[in-house]
């Protein structure tokens, strides 16, 4: 008697190898998406941080600007150490030209903010390149966006009972800077990061 062929597994296994083949391609290009997106943002996130940034420094450098007149002539030039004061004339250009650097551009101006009591910008981008080619069909001309503020902080104590007519000491954070009004050099003056730190806010 002559037993019945035993059928081979090979037969069986092939659709599940195919099927495990396709779940495991769709996961790597899902996984290429996702990356891909990511990259995107994240490039805009850096962009947006960098405008922000500019746009608080060139601020920043204006107060310093305005500063540096008005001691002498203006008997309030210690409100300006308080960086209360209206400037970032020049905020916008120094973002838009950050975020050009960074293949993004500006979208709109750079806002004034207040956070807690810190003046500073806040910065809108969307990426000039595009998110790329992929199976997700629209999503080939997809654009990153992101914002991001920045705020400067003053450095500088000073008395508050001080004379604005007479030599000054201020302690930005330890160093100490010496104001006279009445033989004030320009020249000598510190540099803005002495007296104002920028920061992303958080």
């Amino acid at each position: 008697m002559r037993l019945p062929a035993v059928r081979g597994d090979r037969g069986q296994t092939l659709p599940i190898y195919i099927w495990l083949t396709g779940i495991l391609l769709f996961a790597a290009v899902a996984f290429f998406v996702f990356a891909q997106a990511a990259s995107a943002r994240n490039g805009a996130q850096s962009a947006a941080d960098a405008a922000a940034l500019a746009a608080a420094q060139e601020a920043r450098d204006e107060l310093v600007d305005g500063l540096v007149g008005a001691i002498g002539g203006d008997l309030d030039w210690l409100d300006w150490l308080d960086g209360d004061v209206a400037v970032g004339e020049g905020a916008t250009a120094a973002a838009q030209k950050l975020a050009a650097d960074n293949e993004s551009t500006v979208q709109g101006a750079a806002v004034p903010v207040v956070l807690n009591g810190y003046p500073g910008f806040r910065v809108s981008i969307q990426t000039d390149y595009t998110v790329g080619d992929s199976i997700i069909p629209g999503t080939e001309g997809m654009r990153a966006k992101a914002d991001a503020t920045a705020v400067i902080q003053p450095r500088c104590e000073v008395d508050p009972e001080a004379d604005p007519l007479q030599p000054i000491e201020l302690d930005c954070d330890g160093q100490i800077v010496i104001v006279d009004p009445e033989d004030f050099d320009p020249d000598d003056f510190p540099d803005a990061s002495v007296l104002f730190s920028v920061r992303l806010a958080e």
